[in-house]
């Protein structure tokens, strides 16, 4: 695991500055701590920060050449198939000096160039220089594990970083503030992939490589990979269960290769409980697992997590931390770069923080909810699309609508009482309800927040757009395989990739996630909707296959999750902060909000006349983040 970053010039190979380099990949010099790496030749500049992870000798250094120096690599990620694929090379006569996995994207893009990359088995992000084709090839994974961040720069150069802040440190760099990307927040909680809240800055989507080849423009990239939720798969459900604990078994085994301490995030729930059964089974040595509790017990999941570290005799350790732990704001705004909403962000930096006491590498169970359907959005969508199915596209717009219209808003109430946004949820498509279902805030509420110049500025860009033209166009059968489609294109890499990606790399520290393996995720996507949920269960199939290694208490027992009460801290300790926030001079120099409608949004949840937590908790995270990227 590591940082990279790069300068390489497409339309004449101008000499590249090396200390330039440096800067770049220095500026994220927590994603690799271990040694530091500059190499550069006529119109091209590769840099490097190294976590050594798999052989950890000089000879997996980076940035790696070719003996005839016709090949540079600057990678970030682990390919856990390498093994394999460094065999089949081999075959071909392929000559290594190294037992990394590094040296197999080389020698792979000797062999096959592009296509190399259906072969692999991994997270990564890289840039691989071949100086006879004079191209630059960037890459990432199929999921977006590894980020990768690109821009074109007035001299012409092309950069690149693992992380926003890579990019920043080039002195050519220009910092202007991008609003589209504030309406993506907004109503996203995070900055999608397809947008940056610095102008000109692009992001890499996953499962896309760009060729940049010198005398020519740039050109998109190109995806050269997806997921398939079109076919069904057949057979008797205990084969496949059966194949579902095969499939699992080899995905968590392939990641156990570590030339440094190993170990796993353990949460007590499902998916975490999982891959520590699938650890156990194949490490000769107790696993090391780790836990972090709250000191409330309707937040805290550690007896879980204790009953299956007893049951498979783990080395575990656990803290248990306030959930008031508001004090880490400027740390993940630090860390994030761009705004990032997800208040369970404090508390995966923490287990982060608690695992790296212990280990170089931690297992997550992370990417289940979206492959086997586990969210509670999922169980709800799905049945708001069977009543949808009942009544023409007319009519339900007329009743449902009518009666959402009529319905009072009460987000103070129980759920079951909470009809109005179900109600006209049901009164629109489906491919329109679930990203409001899967958003923070209302396109309504945002109107009402920004300034008349903002809305103007917008030209009528939303924020969900995304998720609608994404559902439409899904390979999928059904609303089921829509949003899971949907989720995997944008949420899981948006949001929760991200955020273990950067709150592990802050503490240097590599996170794998298992149960994102990409054969595992196909198989998933094949998976009879009956089969994903039924009986109000999400993730249906995956409990029932785990049943003979976890107990049912586990098994079947309500999703908590990280829960940070941001809506508390509001109305408490952070309850200044919010005031504060409908006069921020940050806030109101942008000229893109209404500070009024600000202000009384924080007055009306201090009160408890509202409930806006949540929106708070944005603007907040916004505020930091443009005063650290623009002053």
């Amino acid at each position: 695991m590591c940082g990279i970053a790069g300068i390489y010039y497409p339309r004449s190979p101008k000499p590249v500055d090396p200390a330039r380099v440096a800067a770049m990949a220095d500026a994220q010099a927590h994603r690799g701590p271990d040694a530091a790496g500059v190499w550069t030749a006529q119109g091209v500049g590769l840099g490097h920060r190294r976590l050594a992870i798999i052989d950890l000798t000089e000879a997996g250094a980076q940035p790696m050449l070719t003996p005839d120096e016709q090949l540079a690599v600057s990678y970030n990620g682990e390919i856990y198939n390498f093994q394999e694929v460094r065999a089949e090379l081999e075959a071909m006569g392929a000559q290594f000096r190294s037992n990394s996995d590094t040296e197999v994207l080389l020698h792979g893009w000797r062999a096959w160039g592009p296509s190399m990359l259906s072969r692999l088995n991994g997270m990564f992000a890289f840039a691989l220089y071949d100086a006879e084709r004079r191209s630059l090839f960037l890459a990432r994974d199929r999921f977006g594990v590894k980020p990768l961040h690109y821009a074109e720069l007035s001299d012409g150069a092309v950069t690149f970083a693992s992380e926003l802040k890579g990019l920043l440190a080039h002195p050519l760099f220009r910092r202007a503030a991008d609003f589209r990307a504030v309406e993506d927040f907004l109503g996203l909680g995070y900055v999608p992939d397809d947008a940056s809240l610095v102008a000109g800055v692009k992001k890499l989507p996953a499962a896309h490589f760009l060729l940049i080849e010198r005398g020519k423009p740039v050109p998109q990239p190109v995806r050269w990979w997806d997921a398939d939720f079109s076919r069904r798969a057949t057979g008797k459900l205990r084969d496949l269960e059966a194949e579902l604990v095969a499939r699992m078994r080899a995905a968590v085994a392939s990641r156990m290769i570590a030339d440094v301490p190993l170990g796993a995030f353990l949460s007590g729930g499902v998916d975490s409980s999982a891959v520590v059964a699938m650890m156990a089974e194949t490490s000769k040595n107790a696993v090391k697992t780790c836990s972090i509790g709250f000191d409330e017990a309707d937040h805290d999941e550690t007896s879980y997590a204790r009953l299956i570290a007893q049951r498979f005799a783990t080395e575990h350790r656990e803290r248990t931390v306030a959930p008031d732990d508001f004090a880490l704001i400027d740390t993940l705004v630090g860390a994030f770069d761009e705004p990032f909403a997800d208040a369970s962000a404090l508390a995966t930096y923490r287990v982060c923080e608690l695992a790296r006491e212990h280990v170089t590498v931690a297992l997550s169970g992370d990417g289940a909810d979206e492959a086997f359907a586990g969210y509670r959005r999922y169980k709800f969508f799905a049945a708001e699309e069977r009543v949808r199915g009942l009544l023409p596209q007319g009519l339900r717009g007329a009743v449902f609508g009518t009666l959402g219209r009529l319905y009072p808003k009460a987000d103070w109430a129980p759920r079951p009482f909470r009809a109005k946004t179900t109600l006209l949820a049901l009164a629109e498509g489906g491919e329109f309800a679930y990203p409001k279902a899967v958003g923070v805030t209302t396109p309504e509420q945002r109107m009402r927040l920004y300034s008349a110049d903002a809305v103007r500025a917008l030209d009528g860009h939303r924020a969900e757009r995304r998720y609608t033209d994404t559902m439409r166009q899904a390979p999928a059968r059904d609303a089921l395989d829509r949003a899971q489609y949907a989720d995997l294109q944008h949420w899981l890499p948006g949001d929760i990739l991200n955020k273990v990606d950067r709150t592990s790399m802050a503490v240097s520290l590599e996170a794998r996630e298992p149960l994102l393996d990409y054969k595992l995720v196909e198989f998933a996507a094949t998976l009879p909707p009956s089969l994903r949920i039924r009986g109000g269960q999400g993730k249906w199939i995956l409990k029932k296959a785990m049943e003979p290694y976890l107990p049912r208490e586990v098994l079947y027992r309500p999703k908590m999750g990280f829960v940070t009460p941001v809506s508390a801290w509001f109305r408490k300790a952070l309850a200044g902060e919010a005031e504060a926030l409908g006069r921020s001079p940050v806030l109101t120099g942008t000229g893109w909000f209404d500070t009024a409608a600000i202000a009384k949004l924080a007055e009306d949840h201090r009160a408890g006349r509202a409930e806006h937590g949540r929106t708070l908790w944005q603007l907040l995270m916004l505020e930091r983040s443009l005063a650290r990227l623009f002053g």
